[in-house]
């Protein structure tokens, strides 16, 4: 009997093995067919024991009995549920519509499995060990679910549309040829993407890639020694939340939710760089308790990235560069001990609107912040900070940023510039210190008064001259403009001319920086 013949009837077909024959029978009734043994060591799909004849089946007999399988017994429901199976040869669904529901479940795979446009309703492959899948462009109506799988050379799931959602929880990953684990650039999901403690040795590419619901890297381990990138992930959508975050170790209900305090915990690590360029996220991109080790040309990059929430919680990255370049944000939740030092930050054009520190966060350490990302002089990041801090209620400290943001400037201008600068800072503080001009007036004109006491003052005229006052005589000589009569009135001789001019020069360096200050104030409001 010749492959297909009998199906219609139901009939085995000829030259099945036992194996496969006991396969074909459950097909049809769509009960499991478990071929463990029992031993868990034995039973390992990734394990080196050998899996003999007796639990070995085709492949090409399961590509026939998922594309063109016999009908189902009456009152049941034709499935493929395999347990502790070997599938021999390389399993080719290409194309194929596969209309029955499947899961494999501890199945060990000899060659390849090829997906490529090939439409499932459901597909679940749980702690099966294949050599590589390979599901361009793969659809499913449901779930695709490879959880604890390990693939030793790599998965391909460039453009493909997974209905609900897709799970690699656990899963073990290593790079193919081209060095990619994951390759699943322009990837739609429909729902949530899960990938907790996953084990990526390669590159993830995520490129374009849109999940519906959340993508979850909780608890994941992401190394890629080989080249720039361990997630290469631009332009990704994902409408509620990134989480890269610890996961909960040792109870299936702590996946997709973050661990309750006390819980062991695995974190997320990422050994290579983050490309998350120009992504967009409805809810957050979470980096609680996340570690980063990158090299001095790799990056944690989030350039031009838009997400309601930023939670930069993690380990200050080691090595590397965290480039916020262009992101936009409206609540920047961070630590103190999370951003990196200067030179390795970089945040030109990055806008938030409301910050949200966890642990201490003095104005000191906002100052260093800002410092740390602008190697060269710019004036933008402190006017961002100083407009939330503003926003906030926090007037005393935006002065402060702004204080802090002219005396960065005053670095970069030319000598002269740099002491009149000096001279503004030292008189009122670039004028957000406006009381400082009060008081070092106060100082001269009572310095002043003490000494042209004492100083021998004939009139100008012995007609009529008005009654010799030094307090009148010495805030005359202060206030440049405004005339009290007074410094037309006397004569003085010597070292008298010479502090009558330096008190006149101090008025006009006070009134002058005072003038300055206000400027500066009124232009910002």
């Amino acid at each position: 009997m010749t492959e297909g013949a009998g199906v219609v009837a139901g009939d085995l077909p000829d030259q099945l093995t036992a194996a496969e024959a006991g396969m074909w029978q459950a097909f049809r009734n769509g009960s499991v067919y478990d071929l463990s043994c029992g031993d868990t060591v034995v039973d390992d799909p990734h394990g080196g024991h050998p899996w003999g004849p007796e639990r070995t089946v085709r492949a090409r007999i399961v590509a026939w009995l998922l594309l063109d399988g016999p009908p189902a017994l009456a009152g049941r429901v034709s499935a493929l549920k395999l347990t502790g199976v070997r599938i021999n040869g390389t399993l080719d669904l290409s194309g194929g519509t596969v209309q029955p529901y499947v899961e494999l479940r501890g199945c060990r795979f000899d060659d390849e499995v090829l997906l490529p446009e090939a439409r499932f309703t459901t597909l679940r492959m749980v702690d099966c060990a294949v050599p590589r899948l390979e599901a361009a462009r793969v659809h499913t109506e449901g779930d695709l679910h490879l959880p604890r799988c390990r693939f030793q050379n790599g998965v391909r799931l460039t453009d493909a549309h997974i209905g609900t959602d897709l799970m690699l929880n656990q899963a073990v990953v290593y790079r193919d040829r081209g060095g990619r684990s994951i390759s699943a650039d322009g990837m739609t999901v429909g729902q949530d993407l899960q990938a907790e403690m996953l084990q990526s040795h390669g590159e993830l590419r995520l490129r374009a890639a849109k999940v519906g619901v959340s993508l979850s890297l909780r608890g994941a381990v992401l190394d890629n020694p080989y080249s720039r990138y361990a997630l290469n992930a631009p332009q990704l959508t994902v409408e509620r939340t990134l989480y890269l975050t610890p996961a909960g170790v040792g109870s299936p209900l702590l996946s997709g939710t973050t661990p309750a305090r006390g819980t062991r915990i695995q974190r997320f690590e990422c050994r290579g760089g983050i490309r998350l360029d120009d992504g967009r996220f409805g809810d957050a991109v979470d980096l609680e308790r996340a570690r980063f080790t990158l090299t001095d040309d790799q990056e944690l990059s989030l350039r031009r990235v838009h997400a309601s929430e930023l939670r930069f919680l993690g380990d200050m990255p080691q090595g590397g560069k965290v480039v916020l370049s262009g992101a936009r944000t409206v609540n920047l939740v961070d630590r103190a001990a999370s951003w990196p030092g200067p030179g390795n930050l970089h945040m030109g054009g990055f806008v938030y609107e409301n910050l949200v520190p966890r642990g201490p966060f003095p104005l000191t350490g906002r100052l260093d912040w800002v410092a740390a990302a602008t190697a060269e002089y710019a004036p933008e990041p402190y006017e961002r900070l100083a407009s939330v801090l503003r926003a906030a209620g926090e007037d005393e400290d935006a002065r402060e940023v702004l204080l802090a943001k002219q005396r960065r400037r005053r670095e970069t201008l030319p000598p002269a510039a740099k002491i009149w600068g000096f001279v503004q800072d030292w008189a009122v503080a670039y004028g957000y210190r406006p009381g400082r001009a009060a008081v070092w007036m106060a100082v001269l004109w009572a310095a002043g008064t003490l000494a042209f006491a004492h100083a021998d003052h004939p009139p100008v005229s012995h007609d009529a001259h008005p009654y010799w006052s030094p307090a009148l005589f010495t805030l005359d000589l202060l206030l440049p403009v405004i005339d009290l009569g007074q410094v037309g009135q006397w004569q003085l001789r010597g070292g008298w001319q010479w502090l009558a001019a330096v008190m006149i020069l101090l008025g006009w360096i006070l009134a002058t920086t005072v003038a300055a200050g206000a400027t500066r104030l009124l232009r910002r409001g």
